[in-house]
């Protein structure tokens, strides 16, 4: 493979970034894809950026120099083509350099979902697939941070974009067959939101289903401990955990200290939780639950339990028939997340708007119980 592994240029400065992207016109496909390093702080650190475009191939240091105002103009505002695979975490470590994410991207995992080859094919498995080359993923676990990257770093990289060309080429004829590219643009712009967005979840005790049975004012004290939470993991760079891991969180929650000394001792080893952090924890949780928080705070879904649980036996079978007829994975069609979201709460779930409501929504919507 190494023979056979095209040659790019490595980039370090921004004139030499702009001298490389001056010939790629407006509304060309590029291919895209990042390193990145996520081992002891909040946000993912970008280590190396990798774009290809007409058998042209860059690995772009960015801890060089902002690559930010040079890449925003073509990948964020032009009518080019972002092409990547499985982009979720890409978006999010790129962006600070990219608020909105590119303009237009295709998701070439999302894609392949869609015409068939199964939901959360890796990149390796597409490649073998469509282009028939096996990849050597020796390198997923390398430093990226370290410089200079080692000749098998450069060239595990620069193979990362050199076969999204032929695949996007191909997934795209595909989904025009199907008559799937609306669905799949839709998705992916789906994608993009989510994962571009910075800001944190305004109702993250929505993921706690082992507190859906609290009673409304522990549900608000919980959110409240995770909005914190989340704010300072962004202020301090530190992953949530390594401040209140979730068991102590819910802890907190349930049964709030009485003094600092037993905060102090309730959150022995909590590695990001000094003491100016304890002291303001400790402060947040003193006050009581107020009726604007718990009015503020969304219910968390339990799990389906009886005429709900009845209500998903009947939507299962239904969106599996549905499934098989479109060709497409069932998880595609309805996430059983959100399928079980919606059977508990009995609101539609925004995971399931768009194309899927057309699909979905009177067929599931009399299933309902009661």
């Amino acid at each position: 493979m190494p023979p056979m592994t095209p040659a790019a240029d490595w980039i370090s400065t921004r004139d030499a970034l702009e001298h490389w992207l001056e010939g790629v016109p407006g509304d060309a496909s590029i291919g895209l894809d990042t390193e990145f390093m996520r081992r002891n702080t909040f946000y993912p650190q970008l280590a190396l950026l990798q774009l290809g475009w007409n058998e042209r191939y860059a690995l772009i240091d960015p801890l060089a120099f902002d690559i930010g105002d040079a890449l925003r103009p073509l990948v964020g505002e032009s009518a080019a083509m972002t092409v990547m695979h499985s982009a979720s975490e890409d978006l999010e470590t790129l962006s600070p350099l990219l608020p909105n994410g590119p303009k237009l991207l295709f998701d070439t995992q999302i894609a392949a979902a869609f015409v068939g080859m199964g939901l959360g094919l890796s990149y390796r498995a597409l490649v073998a697939e469509l282009v028939g080359v096996e990849l050597d993923k020796g390198e997923t676990r390398s430093d990226w941070l370290q410089r200079p990257l080692t000749e098998s770093q450069c060239i595990y990289a620069t193979l990362d974009v050199v076969h999204l060309k032929p695949i996007h080429e191909q997934l795209t004829e595909r989904l025009a067959q199907r008559e799937r590219s609306a669905w799949h643009a839709e998705d992916c712009e789906r994608l993009k939101q989510r994962s571009c967005f910075r800001e944190g979840d305004p109702q993250p005790q929505r993921n706690f289903r082992g507190a859906a049975e609290w009673p409304l004012a522990q549900q608000a004290r919980l959110r409240r401990i995770l909005l914190w939470r989340d704010r300072t993991a962004r202020t301090l760079d530190r992953p949530r955990p390594w401040l209140i891991e979730d068991a102590l969180a819910m802890s907190l929650a349930l049964q709030p200290p009485t003094t600092a000394s037993d905060l102090e001792q309730r959150s022995r080893g909590q590695r990001a939780l000094r003491s100016p952090q304890r002291t303001e924890l400790f402060e947040l949780l003193v006050p009581p639950v107020t009726d604007d928080e718990i009015d503020a705070t969304t219910i968390i879904p339990g799990h389906p339990q009886g005429e709900a649980k009845k209500a998903l036996a009947a939507m299962k079978p239904l969106i599996d028939t549905l499934a098989v007829e479109l060709d497409l994975p069932p998880g595609l069609l309805c996430p059983r997340k959100a399928l079980e979201e919606y059977v508990v709460t009995t609101e539609w779930p925004d995971l399931l708007d768009g194309w899927r409501r057309g699909l979905l929504y009177d067929r599931l919507t009399n299933l309902l119980p009661g």
